[in-house]
């Protein structure tokens, strides 16, 4: 199947962003096994800096996870955007949205891991939980309304468009 210009365009930027979102998260991931591990320690580079990460076992799990689970959607979309029902403009909208969610998840995750009681849930206490709740709460709000969109009109069966000229 030939895809538009367009089409092409937003493929490369959910996978590229997706590719750099997952890295992301592999980078915590290193972090995530230097906080188990108690020391940042690079074998076979010699030395080690004994030095234990603040945060929680869950807390680093999960921020690792987002930045796979949300590179992967990316991925997902990219591989799957041509059948989407939408203009190819309301694509590109739709596709920076997700890459915007996509980065928002981890960043606000990783507050949890770096700082104390930064979890996001709730507009109060240290700035940084304030900052991951004011990416949290867009963002999530955001990732509703894509899905209803994208649910409600796929399973619809609308029309999907034609590339624009």
């Amino acid at each position: 199947m030939a895809y538009s210009a367009t089409i092409k365009r937003q493929k490369q930027l959910l996978i590229g962003n997706g590719a750099l979102i997952m890295l992301f998260g592999c980078l915590i991931g290193l972090a995530f096994v230097f906080f188990l591990i108690g020391k940042i320690a690079l074998w076979p580079i010699p030395g080690e800096i004994v030095f234990q990460l603040p945060g929680t076992y869950d807390a680093w799990r999960m921020a690792h996870m987002e930045g796979l689970v949300n590179g992967i959607m990316l991925m997902v979309v990219a591989a799957s955007i041509h059948l989407i029902p939408f203009s190819e403009k309301a694509l590109s909208k739709i596709s920076l949205g997700l890459i915007v969610i996509a980065w928002a998840n981890p960043a606000a995750s990783l507050m949890d891991a770096l700082f104390e009681n930064s979890r996001g849930l709730e507009m109060a206490g240290p700035f940084f939980n304030t900052f991951a709740y004011l990416l949290f709460l867009p963002t999530g709000l955001l990732t509703l309304g894509l899905l209803a969109a994208i649910g409600y009109r796929t399973l619809k069966g609308a029309p999907i468009a034609e590339p624009e000229k």
